[in-house]
């Protein structure tokens, strides 16, 4: 019942509690006096909340990849998309900022490739596909800057390549998977049409 009501409801969420984290980033700003770094790895959480209300507002990202890359096999669920958008990114970015102000600083840059990473694939799919894909403007306009800007202050956080190395690998193997699910459950339905 509850995984039902997220998975109609779950964007909507990423709205409110975007706003909500951006209206309290005051807060670790000026009461715990957080550096510059942390300021960027903690906005990763809520920048990453609006980029998701674009790409997935009316099910646009879940329609796209069936229609453009699976030609109307229903490869992509629901289910799926929240999976991979409530613990594989809020998830992820939230234990990136755990890590990153509890354990050591370059931690942070787990979120930050998993951002990274995923505004290039909507950049090169909009390149491949010569037209706009739910969440290109977001990638673009907020991701960008967010990477730059993180990754540039990443060397005065005593970020080390193990901290990029894992962060890369990380984001790689979360978009891996959700491309390998999609893939096989295609497959799947493939070979049941025959």
């Amino acid at each position: 019942m509850l995984i039902a009501w997220l998975t109609r409801h779950w964007v909507s969420l990423a709205l409110g509690m975007g706003v909500l984290l951006l209206m309290l980033l005051p807060i670790p700003i000026y009461r715990l006096q957080w550096n510059s770094f942390l300021i960027l790895v903690y906005l990763q959480t809520p920048i990453y909340m609006l980029h998701q209300v674009e790409e997935h507002t009316g099910d646009r990202f879940r329609r796209f990849v069936n229609q453009r890359i699976y030609s109307g096999v229903d490869a992509l669920t629901p289910l799926t998309v929240l999976v991979v958008n409530i613990p594989g990114v809020w998830g992820v970015t939230l234990l990136s900022l755990y890590l990153a102000v509890f354990v050591a600083a370059g931690w942070g840059l787990i979120g930050l490739y998993l951002i990274a990473v995923n505004a290039v694939v909507h950049i090169v799919w909009s390149i491949v596909f010569r037209r706009y894909n739910p969440g290109l403007w977001t990638a673009i306009l907020l991701f960008l800057p967010l990477s730059v800007l993180t990754f540039l202050r990443s060397a005065g956080a005593a970020a080390t390549w193990i901290h990029h190395l894992v962060g890369l690998g990380a984001a790689l193997a979360i978009h891996a998977e959700l491309v390998l699910h999609t893939r096989a459950r295609a497959m799947r339905l493939r070979a049941l049409q025959h």
